[in-house]
């Protein structure tokens, strides 16, 4: 298991960030993830066997959210 923080943009309100933790949550290899709304930290414990860093914060784009 690997462990990863970034930063999202948006994660600093309470629609973004469930629509964040069901993107992330779905994804094959992501285990457990925690947002914290007043900074927008995304905290997200992978499989780095299943998924990488890169996949994830490429999946975050996709639906149009922002990755710092």
């Amino acid at each position: 298991m690997a462990d990863t923080t970034i930063y999202v943009k948006e994660a600093t309100n309470e629609q973004p960030i469930q629509t964040l933790e069901s993107i992330l949550i779905q994804m094959n290899g992501v285990e457990w993830t925690d947002v914290n709304m007043g900074d927008g930290e995304v905290k997200i414990t992978y499989n780095e066997n299943q998924v990488t860093k890169e996949q994830i914060i490429n999946k975050i784009q996709q639906y149009g959210l922002h990755p710092l």
